[in-house]
């Protein structure tokens, strides 16, 4: 574009503008090519880009039904050649790099191999002419039922928003941008577009939000992406407060807001919200959209606003384009491959069962459907057809040796039912084996959109494989391919257990190289995993009724309840297994007392006092002093990924600062910090803590809030309060300002009567409503300093 925004902006028609703030089809954005506006692609997904010929590229006509082939996509099975999937399948997709999804990817927590990622997703979409990637999606992962928990990272907003940062950063270095969705409270499938998930303002902040904030101090997405569900009463499309007060105003946003797939209910009221670009096409909202308009009830600037946004937003992505870019897809697959191999899980491993040695080994029986037709993600938008897929047989023989007989049985050919001659096959062969390893998964195609999961556990035919292996063969390895948590009611008899969660399509070879020791495994829980479905903290609360889901767990979600209440998880939040063992020494702070506004530097050495190279994910906690608020026993607020030869150690730096001690105070609308002894913890998870240091901090919180009716006691803790009210009491009786004072402090203890009662019944005082409310007006949400 030649011309000045403003200027183009100013010579557009009603008509054109409302064009320009709506999509094109279903993944194009609007082109006006008389203004010299043209048009670019935008596409899913969150770990791979999945590109629709058939609907980008125009080569037949799309309708609802197109949408719909993609979001009910049963994604769980792969193409039998591994080099992609069927029409069916993947909407007539191009072949792409299937990286690990979110919450595999996100147990790597490396936050540079997540930005390498997205330099490679961003590199693809160059070689396909897409220039806007719909993620990522960094929605708390606050019950393991949740039907897109695949796809986001954590129940840690901590943890969530440093990945997507990284994530986006990657993209957006190489010219594509990046959509960071669903902001926000998209934490069920369940009846997405019609639940109003209902929460309380701290937990909003401190959890729901504080991720997106994160993400976006960090990365500055080019565009963020508003949910389908209601939030607090309002559809979060068009909701102001948190699309223009929180988002803009506060955070100080200036990317473009856009919607989620026909997630727009009113269209005026969604652009007057500060939702600007609607997609994707839909004639009636641009009807509706122009006639507001007509008729006055979008103001000027509103519209222009939204339209300076769209068209900042083309001008990046056309700046982007890097025509005749080609993506290197074999590298990619090694990258994939990487990724998968860091992010594993190994969850169990008595008697070091694993690595096995290939020097050693002579027969060793692999088991399960998944290790010849691997489950490697979730279903619906997101869901990638994978450029090469890594068959886990195939790699197990390839790593084994030639030494080594590895023999294959299917176990439970059929999800639904037994076969008892399968199973007895299976039995048989893993009796004859030295080891077995049996590869079992979730039921495929229950991970997805506009659905939750029902229950957590494994395909029964898989558990009732594993039991009945687990009795012919002590040296068994279950490995896992899920979405989000199962449970796990045969783990004690099985001695090796690694988590692979949806892990892509390097999976098999990540795998592979992990069970031969050629990967030490360094991946680490970025959940809870729970040990029933009852014990989970929305359990009572989900999936809501009439219409209307409580997060009554509050703060509590995750590692944050399972702490409160005193609970031993399955396993704990940051849990992870290696091959070596590290020892955590010698925790410095550059000081043991500090101000709020102070930054705190620490250091601690970590050694590898094993016999194999290995990386160790080290993680900060805080531990809060007692509080007016009730807070979390501790909460992540630092972590870091460190590679040590085996006998080496490394010193992890970590930074503090003000906003690593606050909490949201409500009754101030405002991040506050308690004086008194944090705790400095750091861990091996939250639930293995290794090194712990104590910290004074002092800060000044604001004065209470007070009300007509708050208490003499709470007066005392507001002196600027305090003083103004003793000028009004002396101005209505004979005592002077300072015996005033002196008066109301002495009752303070005594008087259990609010304020009002007080001044006007006991002191008998002429004071009134007005008088004492204006006092209140001018010294509520005061801060100490605001005072001298």
């Amino acid at each position: 574009m030649t011309a000045n925004h403003q200027e183009l902006i100013a010579s557009m028609s009603p008509q054109d503008k409302v064009k320009l703030l709506s999509g094109h089809g279903l993944w194009r954005s609007a082109s006006l090519p008389q203004l010299g506006i043209s048009d670019f692609v935008m596409t899913d997904g969150t770990y791979g880009v999945r590109y629709s010929t058939a609907q980008i590229d125009e080569q037949e006509s799309w309708n609802i039904s197109d949408f719909l082939s993609v979001i009910q996509q049963d994604a769980g099975q792969q193409a039998d050649d591994g080099k992609g999937g069927s029409e069916a399948l993947f909407g007539h997709s191009r072949p792409a790099t299937c990286f690990p999804n979110g919450s595999s990817l996100a147990c790597s927590w490396d936050v540079a191999l997540v930005e390498q990622m997205g330099r490679a997703l961003a590199i693809e979409c160059q070689s396909m002419g897409v220039g806007l990637l719909l993620g990522p999606g960094i929605n708390i992962r606050r019950t393991p039922l949740a039907g897109r928990g695949y796809e986001y990272y954590s129940e840690d907003p901590l943890l969530s928003g440093d990945l997507a940062a990284a994530l986006i950063n990657g993209l957006q270095q190489e010219g594509v941008g990046a959509s960071l969705k669903h902001f926000a409270c998209n934490n069920s499938e369940y009846m997405r577009t019609e639940m109003d998930s209902i929460v309380e303002e701290r937990a909003l902040r401190e959890i729901y939000l504080y991720g997106f904030q994160r993400a976006i101090a960090k990365a500055n997405p080019w565009t963020v992406m508003s949910s389908y569900n209601r939030l607090n009463g309002e559809q979060t499309s068009q909701h102001h407060w948190l699309l223009t007060r929180v988002l803009r105003e506060e955070w100080g946003y200036q990317g473009l807001v856009m919607s989620d797939w026909y997630g727009i209910k009113d269209r005026p009221a969604s652009l007057l919200a500060g939702n600007e670009l609607a997609m994707p096409e839909n004639a009636l909202d641009n009807a509706e959209l122009l006639a507001a308009i007509e008729q006055g009830r979008i103001p000027q600037e509103v519209l222009d606003n939204a339209c300076l946004h769209m068209l900042q937003l083309i001008a990046k992505v056309h700046a982007g384009r890097r025509p005749g870019t080609e993506a290197d897809f074999a590298a990619h697959h090694q990258l994939a491959r990487q990724i998968a191999a860091e992010s594993l899980v190994l969850l169990k491993n008595d008697h070091q069962l694993l690595p096995l040695d290939g020097q050693q080994l002579q027969r060793l029986a692999v088991i399960g459907k998944p290790a010849l037709q691997p489950v490697i993600q979730g279903s619906g938008c997101a869901t990638t057809q994978p450029w090469q897929l890594d068959c886990p047989l195939d790699e197990i023989r390839g790593l084994a040796g030639p030494a080594v007989r590895v023999d294959y049985a299917v176990g439970a050919p059929d999800d639904e039912h037994d076969d008892e001659t399968a199973l007895q096959e299976a039995c048989a062969m893993a009796a004859a084996a030295e080891v077995a390893v049996v590869f079992v998964s979730t039921a495929i195609g229950v991970d997805g959109e506009n659905g939750d999961r029902q229950q957590l556990d494994l395909l029964p035919s898989h558990q009732r494989l594993i039991s009945r292996l687990a009795a012919v063969q002590p040296k068994l390895v279950v490995v896992l391919c899920n979405g989000d948590a199962v449970l796990m009611p045969w783990l004690q008899q099985v001695p090796a257990v690694l988590e692979c969660f949806f892990a892509g399509q390097g999976m098999g070879h990540a795998v592979a190289a992990t069970l031969f020791g050629h990967n030490n495994p360094s991946g680490k829980l970025t959940t809870t995993l729970p040990n029933s479905l009852e014990e989970t903290p929305a359990y009572l609360h989900y999936p809501g009724e009439n219409g209307r889901h409580h997060y009554s767990e509050g703060l509590y979600v995750g590692y944050r309840y399972y702490d409160k209440r005193r609970l031993q998880p399955l396993f704990p939040f940051g849990f992870g297994l290696s091959y070596t063992r590290f020892d955590y020494r010698d925790l410095q702070l550059s000081s043991r007392q500090i101000d709020e506004h102070d930054t705190l530097n620490l250091g601690v050495d970590i050694h590898n006092v094993g016999t194999r190279a290995g990386k160790e994910i080290v993680q900060l906690y805080i531990a809060p002093p007692p509080s007016a608020l009730g807070r979390p026993l501790q909460a992540l607020r630092a972590f870091a990924k460190v590679d040590i030869p085996a006998g080496a150690s490394r010193r992890v730096q970590f930074t503090l600062q003000r906003e690593d001690f606050a909490y949201y105070d409500p009754a101030h609308a405002a991040w506050v910090v308690d004086s008194g002894q944090y705790e400095i913890r750091i861990g091996a998870s939250s639930r293995d803590i290794r090194l712990y240091a104590t910290l004074a901090v002092s800060a000044q919180p604001p004065y209470p809030r007070l009300k007509a009716d708050s208490s003499l006691v709470q007066l005392t803790r507001h002196p600027p309060m305090l003083q103004a009210v003793a000028e009004l009491v002396a101005s209505k009786c004979p005592l002077s300002v300072e015996e005033a004072h002196a008066k109301l402090v002495n009752m303070a203890p005594d008087m259990f009567g609010g304020l009002f009662i007080t001044l006007t019944a006991m002191l008998e005082l002429d004071i009134s409503r007005d008088e004492l409310q204006q006092i209140l007006q001018r010294f509520n949400g005061m801060y100490p300093e605001d005072a001298c």
